[in-house]
């Protein structure tokens, strides 16, 4: 039939069959948006197999995020045991950046997507909470290392360029704010390792 798609069926045990069809759907069209039978349908799976292996979908939803922060850790991990110095460890971060949001598979940050579609404290706001925390502390750690005089505020001001890439590409449609992210990262780490006087 003329202009339709075959979608490939999702392999793995039923456990990882559900956190790939989540994955997938969740970050293309929202946690929130997406009915938990789409998800079982997608991972080719019986619904008691849902509940036996998550329990819910709140638990469905906190794994699809936590393995978006995992891989996204991995990223960063491999980055910054590339980076030779610790100036370089902290651009390591927008580098990594850079080169992931200009997959053609990005939608923007998976967290951000989750928590604006969301209303109070509920999982996808606390696991995206969880996400921010650790990536301010990661941040902070590295200015702190890279010898910042105020490593918390060199943090903050960082994880508004982080937040500020991920949503101009998404906005502007092209790889522009991945290198602008990583001048702009450059600039405020030059200023904030800038001896005092």
């Amino acid at each position: 039939m003329a202009g339709t798609q075959t979608v490939e069926p999702l392999a793995g045990t039923p456990r990882e069959r559900l956190l790939a069809a989540a994955d997938e759907l969740f970050y293309a069209e929202g946690v929130h948006t997406v009915g938990i039978d789409r998800v079982i349908e997608r991972a080719g799976v019986a619904k008691a197999s849902l509940y036996s292996t998550y329990g819910s979908k709140d638990a469905l939803v906190r794994a699809y995020l936590e393995s978006r922060h995992e891989r996204i850790r991995a990223r960063l991990e491999q980055a910054l045991g590339r980076a030779t110095t610790p100036r370089d460890r902290l651009l390591a971060v927008f580098e990594t950046l850079a080169d992931r949001i200009t997959a053609p598979d990005y939608r923007g940050c998976a967290f951000v997507r989750a928590s604006a579609e969301s209303d109070g404290d509920d999982v996808a706001m606390q696991t995206s909470r969880e996400f921010r925390g650790w990536l301010v502390d990661l941040l902070v750690g590295l200015a702190r290392d890279a010898g910042a005089s105020d490593p918390d505020t060199l943090a903050r001001q960082l994880v508004m360029v982080y937040d500020g890439a991920g949503l101009g590409v998404r906005m502007d449609r092209n790889g522009e704010s991945g290198r602008q992210a990583v001048a702009a990262a450059r600039a405020l780490v030059d200023v904030g390792l800038a001896p005092a006087g």
